[in-house]
């Protein structure tokens, strides 16, 4: 949620950057007005009990304080209806503040790209180099239906479409990444945590998937009828929201927690793209990186993230580019974004494989997540980045199609080997 603060000393600013991403800035204005109604009711209220405590200390000084009060007391019973009528109104506009700015995405950092779509996304550095065959690539789910590792028709029995059945050396690989990117993890210092993967409303509110992104999620009643629970998209809504309404001691950020979750999204958005195999799926498993961190960091602890995912490709042996998404790809949450696209021969093309944002204060904000410098500080609120790190289902497609052989194996990446317990699979589904 955008401070009110901001908008009150920076209301162009707010405006520049909502017309960047493509939406109107009416809201500014609005925002404002309300503002300047809510602050004119509690200078009301306030005026007013000014005046009842005049009255008060009137009759207190009176030398007939019985006349007095016969004489002021139905002034003082006016003010008090005053005083309540206005106090009345406060709640209100209150809730109109708030649901106008929950709608709003985040300010845009200076340095994201002018643009409207990924078209006008910036590449900012490469690594690796696209593997040459001397044989035409398939894509990976033919590779792996081939190979019996990738089950889609039992998977659309079971469950519908955009869901996998993984079996045998599928199934191992798979596990493999998981225990890969979270060794990684310990290693850059991120703590592991195992969250839950039902969260009530109120936490995806708090992190900022609600409202905006309702249609993407699954959502069951409680045992409590008035509370409706909600299937993460990702855990960055449990690892975000694990210090909602919290206020952290002195020393304690950055804090960096990672997390293997199964995910869960509609894909409303996303008809017609990505139909077949691993990439766009309702049910998926990600690894999560979240840091907790100053402000005055937070842009270099983002480039840090961004190294710690980008390093799991390195180590795979994945070509890969880091792109800097522009004014209007940039996600609802997010102030910058980069995302990480790895080299997929079946397709001949990049796709996106991690996602790193910096969503500064905004998340924090509709959470009540703050901390203190030192132990008389006032409190401020930190700022949040999440990035994948990373997706073991468009890893493994990458892996299936950037390792494919001739005869219709795949090779295992080096680094992979020891979490796998296999260095190949074979044409016939067997490993090696």
């Amino acid at each position: 949620m955008l401070n009110i603060d901001l908008l009150r000393r920076e209301p162009d600013h707010v405006r520049i950057a909502a017309r960047r991403r493509g939406i109107g800035a009416e809201f500014v204005d609005r925002v404002l007005e309300l503002d300047r109604e809510r602050r004119a009711a509690i200078a009301e209220v306030e005026s007013r009990k000014a005046d009842k405590n005049a009255l008060t200390a009137q009759i207190a000084k009176a030398a007939d304080k019985k006349a007095a009060a016969a004489e002021l007391r139905p002034k003082i019973a006016e003010l008090d209806a005053q005083i309540a009528a206005a106090g009345e109104r406060l709640p209100s506009f209150e809730e109109q503040i708030s649901a106008a700015l929950s709608e709003v995405p985040n300010v845009l950092d200076g340095s994201v790209p002018d643009g409207s779509d990924e078209h006008a996304n910036v590449q900012v550095r490469a690594w690796g180099t696209k593997p040459a065959f001397d044989f035409a690539p398939k894509p990976h789910w033919e590779v792996g239906e081939r190979l019996g590792i990738f089950d889609f028709e039992r998977a659309a029995k079971l469950s519908g479409s955009r869901f996998t059945v993984l079996r045998g050396a599928g199934a191992r690989l798979s596990r493999a990444l998981v225990s890969f990117f979270l060794d990684r993890a310990a290693r850059n210092g991120y703590v592991e945590i195992n969250p839950p993967v039902l969260v009530a409303k109120s936490t995806m509110w708090a992190t900022g998937q609600l409202t905006k992104f309702s249609d993407q999620m699954y959502a069951f009643e409680g045992d409590d009828a008035n509370e409706t629970l909600y299937l993460i998209p990702t855990a960055e809504v449990s690892l975000t929201a694990l210090h909602r309404d919290e206020i952290l001691a002195p020393g304690t950020i950055p804090l960096r927690y990672t997390a293997y979750t199964p995910c869960f999204r509609k894909e409303a958005g996303a008809a017609g793209r990505d139909t077949r195999g691993l990439i766009r799926q309702h049910q998926f498993e990600k690894v999560e990186l979240v840091w907790l961190t100053a402000p005055e960091t937070s842009f270099d602890d983002l480039e840090t993230l961004v190294r710690n995912a980008a390093g799991l490709y390195e180590e795979l042996g994945i070509a890969h580019r880091v792109v800097l998404l522009c004014a209007g790809d940039t996600g609802f949450n997010a102030a910058k974004t980069y995302d990480i696209e790895v080299w997929f021969p079946g397709k001949n093309a990049f796709g996106e494989i991690s996602s790193c944002s910096n969503c500064t204060d905004f998340q924090a904000r509709r959470s009540g997540l703050r901390f203190r410098r030192d132990a008389t500080a006032k409190p401020e609120f930190a700022h949040t980045l999440n990035g994948s790190g990373g997706a073991v289902g468009r890893t493994m497609a990458a892996i299936v199609e950037n390792y494919q052989r001739a005869d219709g194996g795949i090779t295992v990446p080096a680094v992979l080997r020891p979490f796998a317990g296999f260095a190949s699979i074979e044409p016939d589904g067997s490993t090696r």
